[in-house]
């Protein structure tokens, strides 16, 4: 079996410090790819579909895996060649903790060493960028207006002290702006609001249950809408997204399908696996049991 870890040397924090001290180890057993800029990670996947490897990982948070992933993509049948591994280096990790990965990197190279692989649904989104038409993956999440906005905004030091409580202050930052209202089309239904997320999983921002209906392999994306997005609203909410209580589902609406288009009135960003990834207008859907990914 090989085995191809593709990671940022130049990553920070206490995870990442821990991961360079036990790269001798890997090398032994695994080929290692050192990223030195945007897009080298997705190059790095892609090449590495071509070379023959069993399992493709990803050293590195849900930006890092998201870019892996597409590079598994950009080569053909490269989704039916290859499985994607994890190694949570980041701040969340939201894939990760949805498949139970364990965040520790020593256990989660166990994971991959054992090689246990299970089939889940595969995110996709296609817009438009300059006139000219783009698809990206993605495996966990998503959002558009002031999620998109925040991941902008965020303070990369307090993201380290802080974790998701970052994304939070940079969502009050985001209020400084309008906010676009945003229509989400699906199966003849429309719902609209200024914020929009989507999970092909249950968990956001962490362990969060954002989507509690949602399965990685049910073959449908799960849409939660917050109507009105302003100070009030967040005051009312960061409470129970910080001590991970559900939400009130009077303050929300909810729309589950296979697919469906987002647009907006006002220019406005989304992002996929907390990553910003387009502009709206967007379609987003899902591919049923398309990736592979090596779980406990």
């Amino acid at each position: 079996m090989r085995i191809c870890v593709i990671f940022n040397p130049a990553a920070r924090g206490n995870k990442a410090r821990r991961f360079r001290k036990f790269l001798n180890e890997l090398s032994q057993q695994c080929a290692l790819k050192a990223t030195t800029g945007p897009g080298d990670a997705r190059r790095f996947a892609q090449a590495a579909v071509a070379t023959g490897y069993d399992i493709i990982a990803a050293a590195g948070g849900d930006g890092t895996v998201n870019e892996v992933l597409n590079g598994i993509g950009d080569e053909p049948d490269g989704f039916a060649k290859t499985r994607l591994g994890v190694l949570p280096l980041g701040t969340v990790n939201v894939f990760a903790r949805e498949l139970k990965i364990p965040l520790k990197l020593e256990s989660a190279w166990q994971v991959l060493k054992r090689a246990r692989e299970t089939k889940i649904d595969l995110g996709r989104a296609d817009f438009l960028d300059n006139g000219k038409p783009q698809s990206r993956y993605f495996m966990q999440l998503g959002g558009a207006g002031l999620d998109a906005r925040a991941i902008e905004l965020v303070s990369w030091k307090l993201k380290k002290t802080a974790g998701p409580i970052a994304y939070v202050v940079a969502g009050f930052q985001a209020l400084a702006e309008k906010q676009p209202r945003i229509v989400i089309s699906a199966d003849g239904k429309k719902i609209e609001g200024e914020l929009a997320l989507f999970g092909n999983g249950k968990f956001y921002g962490g362990s969060f249950h954002i989507f509690p209906e949602a399965h990685l392999s049910n073959g449908q994306l799960d849409v939660c809408v917050f109507p009105k997005v302003n100070v009030p609203t967040l005051l009312r909410l960061a409470p129970g997204f910080i001590l991970r209580q559900k939400f009130s589902e009077q303050r929300i609406r909810r729309l589950r399908a296979e697919k469906f288009e987002m647009t907006s009135d006002l220019p406005a960003a989304f992002e996929l696996d907390g990553e910003w990834a387009g502009n709206l207008p967007a379609t987003f859907s899902v591919e049923r049991q398309k990736l592979r990914v090596v779980v406990p």
